[in-house]
């Protein structure tokens, strides 16, 4: 008979959950299936969250309706998890397990790893860390492994980049190829949290109005991200719980119901944009000739599907971001005094002429357009515009950012190596 099996996987922030421990679980369930049968009481799969910087919530109820996943312990109950090994919920644990690094700090995996007697795995995107410690590690690019000392070597696999498994789920989309329709669909990725959302919901909806005006027909959606709700969509649109909308010309709306029952936004100028609540959204997401999005997570679920992007920066309220990590995250976040830390530390990074979306960040290179200030809703409508009237200019932005993606299967290779490390 064999062995029953523990993963656990340690992970953080919404990103992290999307594009990392999403297709990992699908993986790890196929890659086992194939080995231990279809009983899959054999292999449990658990999730540890930590706490995040850039957290929404919202993650452990989106965790919990991965069915790949069989237990969720929330972040806040992780401290007492660390320190003293006791879950909220008292799980048990097998004899035979791994343990996971797929977001938070590595050093958690090897703690937690010691504690429970479990083989250790480390996803290592950017850096490798605690070698001696760590069993495996499935790294992204092989100049991880050239930076690490030599005697480790053996621990070190080239598994690829987990982002471009966004670009190959479950096969029902077309990797973000251009759809030719008669009616074009523009995407508004309005962001997720509050103070993107107060600037990105009316930002967005009035560069809608200017193409609209200027365009037509054209179909404007609203993919609803899996940690932003419909009431919350609603309050950023109004214009009277929003104060931030009048510097966009007071632009807002209100949400309706279709007679399907589905949801749509309508502007106060009678522009209609349907919502999608289904996450992930790829299907939606891969027939759009363009996208128009706030900075973020997103950019790189977009970058994998190869969706042409322009991304907003817009500097109204310069306190919005603070997402950022270490030290300038916690100045940032400060209770009261946060947001004077916010403003000075955005406006110094802005200066910098930094990078933000992802695929930028992997090209080393602007491949798509970051527009960054106080943003006028009119100059970046005319930018869309322009893209739409010289499709080839779309066309080169996809092939640019289908080469910096990389290729699908990074999830299962990494799957793979835990079964070895586990056998």
């Amino acid at each position: 008979m064999v062995q029953a099996i523990d993963i656990l996987i340690l992970s953080n922030g919404p990103g992290e959950l999307a594009t990392w421990v999403l297709p990992v679980a699908r993986a790890l369930r196929e890659n086992f299936r194939d080995k231990l049968g279809n009983d899959s009481s054999q292999v449990r799969i658990s999730l540890i969250l930590s706490p995040c910087p850039h957290a929404t919530g919202k993650e452990t109820e989106i965790a919990r309706s991965y069915p790949e996943i069989d237990r969720v312990q929330a972040p806040e109950y992780f401290w007492n998890f660390l320190l003293w090994g006791k879950t909220q919920e008292k799980w048990d644990w097998r004899e035979k397990g791994a343990v996971i690094f797929l977001g938070g700090d590595q050093f958690f995996t090897v703690a937690i790893g010691k504690r429970l007697g479990y083989r250790t795995i480390v996803y290592a995107e950017w850096d490798a860390r605690w070698h001696s410690w760590i069993d495996r590690f499935g790294v992204m690019k092989a100049e991880i492994i050239n930076n690490s000392p030599e005697k480790y070597a053996h621990k070190f696999t080239v598994v690829g980049d987990l982002m471009a498994e966004v670009g190959n789920k479950n096969n029902y989309i077309k990797s973000g190829e251009l759809v030719n329709s008669e009616t074009e669909i523009i995407a508004l990725l309005v962001g997720s949290k509050p103070a993107k959302l107060a600037q990105g919901v009316p930002l967005c909806l009035a560069i809608a109005e200017y193409i609209h005006q200027q365009r037509s027909p054209i179909k404007f959606i609203i993919p609803l991200a899996a940690t932003l709700d419909l009431a919350t969509l609603a309050r950023f649109a109004d214009s009277q719980q929003n104060p931030i909308s009048k510097l966009f010309n007071g632009t807002g709306g209100n949400i309706k119901y279709n007679q399907s029952n589905t949801p749509y936004l309508e502007t106060y100028n009678g522009l209609q944009v349907e919502i999608h609540t289904k996450t992930p959204a790829y299907d939606i997401l891969s027939q759009c000739r363009i996208c128009i999005t706030t900075v973020g997570a997103n950019t790189a679920e977009l970058g994998a599907l190869s969706i042409p992007m322009i991304v907003l920066l817009p500097t109204q309220q310069l306190d919005a971001m603070r997402a950022w990590d270490g030290l300038p995250g916690l100045l940032a976040n400060l209770p009261g005094i946060g947001s004077l830390f916010a403003k000075l530390i955005n406006f110094l990074v802005l200066r910098q002429g930094r990078l933000f979306a992802w695929p930028n960040i992997w090209a080393k290179a602007e491949i798509v357009p970051e527009l960054v200030g106080k943003l006028q809703p009119e100059t970046v409508g005319e930018m869309v515009l322009d893209y739409l009237n010289h499709p080839e200019k779309l066309a080169d932005m996809q092939e640019k950012l289908k080469s910096v993606r990389g290729k699908p299967g990074a999830a299962q290779k990494l799957a793979q190596i835990i079964w070895e490390e586990i056998n």
